[in-house]
C-alpha cells in the first residue's frame, strides 16, 4: 500500500468533534486507511500494513504526571481500570485524601467510574499521601499513576 498524505484539516475537524461531543475517541475509515483521534492529546494512530507491526502510540500525560512517563514513580498507586476518576464520594463532599494525609492499608483513595459502576481504589499499604496526580472527573487509563504514597 503506498503511503498517503495526512489530511491535517480532517484531523483538526475530528479533534473538534471529539471535544464538542465529549467522546473519548473517534475513528474515521476510508477503505483500509484509518485515522483515530483520542482525547487528552488528540493522537492520530495510523496503522501500518498488515505485514508490518504498528508502532505503539503513546498517550500524552497530564502536566501533573511524573516527568518520565516510562517510569512509574516510586510509591505510585496505579489505576486498576480505565474510567473516570473521582476524588470525593459525591459532588461537594471533601476529597477522600489530600497531599499530606496519612492513610491506612485498605483506605479508599479515589473512586473510578467504569460502566456506570463506582469502584473504590484502596490504599495498598499504610503511608502518607505525597501527591495527588489526577484531577476530579478526569479520564484515566489502566496503569496510570493516580496518587504517590510515601
Amino acid at each position: 500500500m503506498p503511503p498517503f498524505e495526512i489530511d491535517e484539516a480532517l484531523i483538526r475537524r475530528l479533534a473538534a468533534l471529539l471535544e464538542e461531543t465529549g467522546l473519548g475517541e473517534i475513528e474515521y475509515a476510508e477503505g483500509e486507511r484509518r485515522i483515530r483521534v483520542t482525547g487528552r492529546g488528540a493522537t492520530a494512530n495510523l496503522p501500518a500494513p498488515a505485514s508490518t507491526p504498528a508502532a505503539p502510540s503513546r498517550p500524552e500525560t497530564s502536566e501533573e504526571a511524573p516527568e518520565d512517563p516510562d517510569k512509574q514513580a516510586e510509591g505510585a498507586v496505579a489505576a486498576p481500570m480505565v474510567g473516570t476518576v473521582y476524588l470525593s464520594p459525591e459532588p461537594g463532599a471533601p476529597p477522600f485524601v489530600q497531599a499530606g494525609d496519612t492513610v491506612d492499608e485498605g483506605d479508599t483513595l479515589v473512586l473510578i467510574e467504569a460502566m456506570k459502576t463506582f469502584n473504590p481504589v484502596r490504599s495498598p499499604r499504610a503511608g502518607r499521601v505525597v501527591r495527588v496526580l489526577v484531577s476530579d472527573a478526569a479520564p484515566v487509563e489502566y496503569g496510570e499513576a493516580l496518587i504517590i504514597l510515601e
